[in-house]
């Protein structure tokens, strides 16, 4: 995997402004901040946090979950797209965002982009990511 930032440009901080890799492609579906092993009497998935730190949390448990069956990692991930109900709650967010990210993630900062939305197909979703991995070949 290879950082691609052009020499002359500030360095980004907290996402990277491009990667180029080799390997086996992963993509992750977006993914919600619910709790998919732990059904409801209905059978539909929990909501363990209500929150947007809580729910971008459990998001990236989910997104790390769905990696693992492909043999990917997170540090494999090269592209993030975050899509957030209210910005402003996304900006206030951010320094509860930035430990729980390294806490899963790691120091590893893929491409990025996020995007508000007026509306997620699930109500109680204050955001969705969607993922890309790239798993080197061996």
């Amino acid at each position: 995997m290879q950082i691609l930032q052009p020499p002359d440009w500030v360095k980004p901080r907290g996402y990277a402004n491009g990667i180029a890799a080799r390997g086996t492609l992963v993509f992750v579906a977006g993914h919600v901040g619910w709790d998919a092993t732990k059904p409801d009497a209905s059978g539909r998935p929990t909501w363990p946090a209500l929150d947007f730190a809580g729910q971008t949390r459990q998001t990236l448990l989910n997104i790390v979950a769905v990696l693992k069956e492909a043999g990917a990692k997170p540090e494999h991930i090269v592209r993030l797209t975050w899509y957030v109900r209210d910005r402003d709650e996304y900006v206030a967010a951010w320094p509860a965002i930035g430990p729980i990210y390294k806490e899963i993630i790691g120091r590893h900062f893929p491409a990025m982009a996020a995007l508000g939305v007026t509306a997620l197909v699930e109500p109680e979703a204050r955001l969705e990511i969607e993922a890309t991995a790239v798993v080197p070949d061996p």
